[in-house]
């Protein structure tokens, strides 16, 4: 396939995330819930993907195993969001965007471009290896495509064990007011960010495999940017910070921030 081709192909994709984000825009208006974009976040993810696949000629086994990895990661995680918040309101981050931005009078235009856009954006900068993992490939299951499948199923397992254990704490009342510190989050304070950042890792290894997987190579990067440094760890912790004091400020000096490591003893 033709670098001209690809681009087109990959504008496409890009379109058509536009276009579900824009749906999904008019429909927070409706709810007046912007939160509602988590859910549909890994969906978004993994549209690309499906999309490729479907529009690619010659696909084979290979790239139905990497659309495959990426449609169940984003199964799992919408799943698991649609069930924390559906029938909680709009998320406090959502809240706090709405209020500031009503003051001036353009909260729905402004959630447009800063909320649902962005979040198609990069979400489809993200799937680059999902996209163009499957171009030019030659269908083979060679080391690299091995190798990026066990980073994705170990992130996977990490984040789905992780998100159980904190489901599981939370549901019991004895714990009601306090901070889960057991099991992963013992080792580290985000095992479902550190999970997330191994899939996206793993999947962009399995892209290698193809003759345009390079193209992909910064992607799993920036999504670990973000989980870090923007919309996840960073904006969680301050939150929580708030939340707990000092028991949260004595849970980070015992556990590591991201990558897991052996817990620490209690000062």
């Amino acid at each position: 396939m033709a670098i001209a081709d690809i681009i087109t192909l990959l504008l496409g994709n890009l379109v058509i995330l536009y276009t579900a984000s824009m749906i999904l825009w008019f429909v927070s208006l409706k709810l007046r819930d912007a939160s509602i974009i988590d859910i549909f976040w890994g969906i978004f993810c993994a549209l690309p993907a499906i999309l490729t696949y479907c529009r690619v000629d010659g696909t084979g086994p290979r790239d139905l195993v990497i659309t495959l990895c990426a449609t169940a990661w984003a199964l799992r995680l919408s799943s698991y969001l649609a069930k924390r918040n559906i029938g909680h309101g709009e998320d406090e981050r959502y809240v706090a965007m709405r209020r500031a931005r009503e003051a001036h009078g353009d909260f729905a235009r402004w959630s447009l471009v800063w909320v649902f856009l962005l979040q198609a954006s990069v979400a489809f900068v993200v799937s680059l290896p999902v996209q163009v993992g499957q171009i030019g490939s030659n269908d083979e299951f060679g080391v690299l495509t091995w190798l990026g499948f066990a980073l994705f199923a170990f992130g996977l397992s990490f984040e789905t064990i992780g998100d159980a254990q904190l489901s599981h704490f939370k549901r019991d009342p004895q714990n009601h007011g306090k901070l889960m510190d057991k099991g992963l989050w013992a080792w580290t304070r985000h095992p479902n960010y550190f999970g997330d950042a191994c899939v996206w890792f793993g999947l962009a290894v399995m892209a290698l495999s193809s003759p345009f997987g390079w193209m992909g190579i910064f992607s799993p990067f920036i999504m670990a940017f973000f989980l870090v440094k923007v919309s996840g760890k960073a904006l969680l912790e301050r939150n929580m910070s708030r939340k707990y004091g000092a028991a949260y400020d004595d849970y980070k000096k015992r556990t590591s921030g991201f990558i897991p490591l052996p817990p620490k003893k209690r000062s």
